[in-house]
């Protein structure tokens, strides 16, 4: 990374929270965000550490981390899900947001949605986070991108870069919420519909083939597991492989999702599931 600039992490932090505080803070769904993202940005900045980035790039690399999610926030207002098929792209949203692009999110919006639109295009905006206009090409590319199924091939070599560090530190993150947060939380639905559920052929099939799942493939409970798994096959960086295997999360889908000790319900899952797991392990002893 060649950037000059340094960002100023007191102020980019105090601006967050600044942008959530009008957000229901008593719904456990904004709370896991908050927490998420600053996680994010944390590991954002140690991956990138790692991996041999300079003092100005892990800066980049932590701000992209803190904003990358920023979208969440509008689309649970509105929508009241964290499913992107049932409301709007949620990392679009948080670039539009976050450049002065909000109005198509904002067409449909009704007359007591003003506050929240005049405080998306003030607290929201890039300048409340960072100064440097230099950084926004990288920043919105970074936001926009970090949830798509591949990266833009268009992109230049350092804002790949930097995509790739923030990809793989949500994915760990997201890892961490199978085994802290519970599925009525994360999924929005009971212990029993998912241990009832079952994993889906193509859901399967990408896991053997060691590649993440489409969203569009996932209909089950049980393939969000498998989805979850399906992450560490794509980590960018050694040092991401590396925090995922000291954190101990990475065989949590199969080991004990959101703390469930009870099995799947049928032995076909049972059996899919332990064989997942194994198949996983032997593939990370190797790539160590």
């Amino acid at each position: 990374m060649g950037e000059t600039a340094v960002i100023d992490r007191a102020h980019a932090l105090e601006a967050f929270h600044h942008y959530v505080e009008p957000y229901d803070a008593n719904n456990p769904r904004i709370a896991l965000k908050v927490e998420h993202t600053l996680r994010v940005a944390e590991l954002a900045d140690r991956i990138a550490a790692g991996s041999g980035f300079t003092e100005a790039g892990r800066d980049v690399a932590w701000l992209c981390g803190l904003l990358h999610d920023l979208g969440r926030f509008e689309q649970l207002r509105r929508w009241d899900t964290f499913n992107d098929g049932d409301s709007v792209n949620h990392a679009t949203l948080g670039a539009n947001i976050l450049f002065g692009e909000s109005s198509v999110a904002f067409a449909t919006a009704e007359s007591d949605d003003d506050f929240f639109s005049r405080h998306n295009r003030t607290a929201g905006s890039i300048r409340a986070f960072c100064d440097d206009s230099a950084l926004d090409d990288m920043i919105r590319a970074a936001v926009a991108h970090h949830s798509d199924f591949r990266l833009p091939e268009a992109l230049d070599v350092r804002t790949h870069a930097i995509c790739d560090v923030v990809r793989d530190a949500d994915k760990l993150d997201i890892l961490r919420v199978t085994c802290t947060d519970t599925v009525e939380t994360v999924l929005g639905v009971s212990e029993d519909e998912l241990l009832e559920s079952t994993v889906s052929p193509a859901v399967e099939d990408a896991f053997f083939a060691h590649r993440t799942v489409a969203r569009a493939e996932r209909k089950t409970p049980a393939d969000y597991l498998v989805s979850l798994a399906c992450f560490t096959y794509e980590l960018v960086y050694p040092t991401s492989l590396e925090i995922g295997l000291e954190q101990g999360f990475l065989f949590q889908p199969f080991e004990r999702p959101f703390g469930i000790e009870e099995p799947f319900a049928t032995p076909e899952t049972r059996f899919l599931m332990n064989q997942m797991d194994g198949h996983l392990r032997i593939w990370i002893d190797e790539r160590l």
